[in-house]
């Protein structure tokens, strides 16, 4: 769809078939077109956008001409420019051939030499050859070409500044000599006057140079001098303000940092301060805020606070109506207030005492030097004099109680993150001390020490192993007797022995039951396997055939 204008007229069968393809492209079954750097391009976009004018059709799907050309300004920056004056290397020592036949340079012809033309040429006398220029190859662009400022260099702006120092020398200089000449001719009227006061008898002024008349020279003066920022005719008395002083510096150029204060162009007011580092005192603009909280300002916004509370408790009081009204009774409600509080304090003191606490020494005295000599060593030990004494709080310090030897919270205790006694490692208030015993409790009460316990604990003795495997052995389901079973000889005897004696006694199987489930209950179990087998042997059995069979040697027992 994008290359359909470089195709031409498409047949019947061929726009058929494109208009199926962009159908599928659409519905996601056929794979999206993709354009000469192998991007796809969305099928859904329109053919207005897709599809190439003919002066930039490439015959192939393509968006490229719908994104902007890379254009490589480099060329356009104003850095940009020829380097003036530089030469390249040293000059030569004689006339090479093809230079200037005026100063030698090899860069130029004598009719583009910017020398001063000589009487007699570089090419004649080999003296004084210029070295040869760098000539630079300076491609610029559209914007770079028509720029007016292109290759400035600002240190020739150093210039202006100078020539405008150079007029307001003149200027004041002659701005001077008006002043003396007006001063020497109004001097000269004013002692004409005084002779001819002489002439007529009047008395003279004694202290004549030093009166009235010099003050008022001296006004006229200051009148005829123009004020910073505003020009002053004393003939017509016209003030003409000027736009700007030229020695002021804008608000918003003090501080060009974005993140500095806010500066409110509607208002042209910023209210902190441009520079946060620099003093109040000593800045140039210190923000509105300075200004605002700064000479009688506080004042005004104090009788304004009063005017409206004094209106708030029903007073017939407004700053604006009637300001003097306002600040007299502001003033005769600051000295009652005074007035009270003396008072007040007056008879509080009167009535509970305690007058000579308020009485303090003064800070010079405190903090003043004294005549004790006192000399420490490398270590901070007194070595001479007499230690300076420690200043000490108003709480108890150093009272051990219960046997402690440490205050509480000498120490603390990271496991439990809590204070408690040096002593005794006792986290408890006012417990009491262990001492030595106290800091092993702790340590063994750790969730280290008992880990470590329960470690040692879980490794079993050959004993201990015994002893749970016959309790294992109580509390299978596996029989005692059953399965492979291993006897021991002496063990069997003894059993056999006990058994007849048992039976010998007369002793029931209740008996044997009975101290049986005596000892499961103890933990332990008194059949073993030989005491089985013994029982077995020894019981009657009526099918035995050879059980009435009796033999005088003991056969069980040798």
């Amino acid at each position: 769809m994008a290359s359909s204008s470089a195709v031409g007229k498409l047949s019947r069968e061929e726009f058929r078939r494109q208009k199926d393809l962009d159908a599928a492209r659409k519905a996601g079954t056929a794979p999206a077109a993709l354009d000469e750097e192998g991007r796809p391009i969305n099928p859904h976009i329109p053919q207005y956008i897709s599809q190439a004018p003919w002066y930039l059709d490439t015959g192939a799907p393509s968006l490229s001409h719908q994104r902007r050309p890379f254009d490589d300004r480099s060329a356009d920056k104003l850095d940009n420019w020829y380097d003036r004056g530089a030469k390249a290397g040293p000059a030569a020592k004689k006339y090479r051939k093809g230079a200037c036949e005026n100063c030698g340079a090899m860069t130029h012809k004598k009719q583009d030499c910017l020398e001063r033309p000589r009487k007699k040429g570089a090419k004649f006398t080999n003296k004084n050859i210029q070295a040869d220029e760098i000539i630079h190859d300076v491609a610029t662009g559209f914007d770079a070409k028509r720029d007016r400022w292109n290759g400035y260099d600002p240190a020739e702006h150093k210039k202006i500044y100078e020539e405008y120092e150079a007029v307001e020398a003149a200027r004041q200089k002659l701005r001077e000599e008006e002043i003396d000449n007006q001063t020497t001719t109004d001097l000269a009227a004013v002692r004409k006057l005084a002779k001819a006061g002489k002439k007529e008898g009047k008395e003279a002024d004694p202290d004549f140079g030093s009166s009235d008349e010099e003050d008022a020279d001296d006004d006229k003066y200051a009148d005829a001098a123009d004020a910073v920022g505003q020009k002053l005719d004393t003939k017509t008395r016209i003030t003409v303000r000027n736009l700007r002083i030229r020695e002021d510096t804008a608000k918003y150029l003090i501080n060009l940092d974005p993140e500095s204060a806010y500066y409110d162009p509607k208002t042209r007011s910023m209210r902190d301060a441009p520079m946060k580092n620099v003093p109040a005192e000593e800045a140039k603009f210190a923000g509105d805020n300075f200004f605002r909280f700064s000479g009688e300002a506080p004042e005004v916004q104090e009788l304004q606070l009063f005017a409206w509370q004094a209106a708030a408790r029903g007073n017939d009081v407004h700053l604006n109506a009637n300001p003097t009204q306002g600040q007299l009774l502001h003033h005769e409600f600051k000295e009652k207030k005074e007035m009270m509080k003396d008072v007040n304090k007056v008879s509080i003191l009167a009535k509970y005492g305690g007058e000579e606490y308020l009485e303090h020494v003064p800070r010079e005295l405190i903090n003043g030097q004294t005549e004790n000599y006192v000399e420490y060593s490398r270590t901070g030990h007194v070595i001479k004099g007499k230690e300076r004494a420690k200043t000490r709080s108003k709480y108890p310090e150093d009272v051990y109680v219960n046997n402690h030897t440490y205050v509480w919270g000498s120490w603390y205790d990271l496991s439990s993150s809590a204070w408690g006694y040096a002593c005794c490692h006792s986290t408890i208030h006012i417990s009491y001390c262990a001492g030595e015993a106290g800091k092993e409790a702790t340590q063994a009460s750790t969730a280290q020490a008992l880990l470590a316990s329960s470690q040692a604990q879980s490794e079993p003795s050959a004993q201990d192993n015994e002893v749970r495997a016959r309790i294992d052995q109580n509390y299978s389901k596996k029989r005692v007797g059953e399965g492979d079973v291993s006897l021991d000889k002496d063990r069997l005897a003894e059993a056999i022995s006990e058994e007849k004696k048992r039976k010998v006694r007369g002793d029931k199987d209740d008996d044997r039951s009975s101290k049986k489930i005596k000892g499961l209950q103890s933990g332990s179990h008194d059949v073993t396997e030989e005491e089985l087998e013994a029982y077995r042997m020894t019981r009657r059995n009526a099918e035995d055939p050879m059980a009435n069979y009796v033999d005088s040697e003991d056969v069980y027992t040798r």
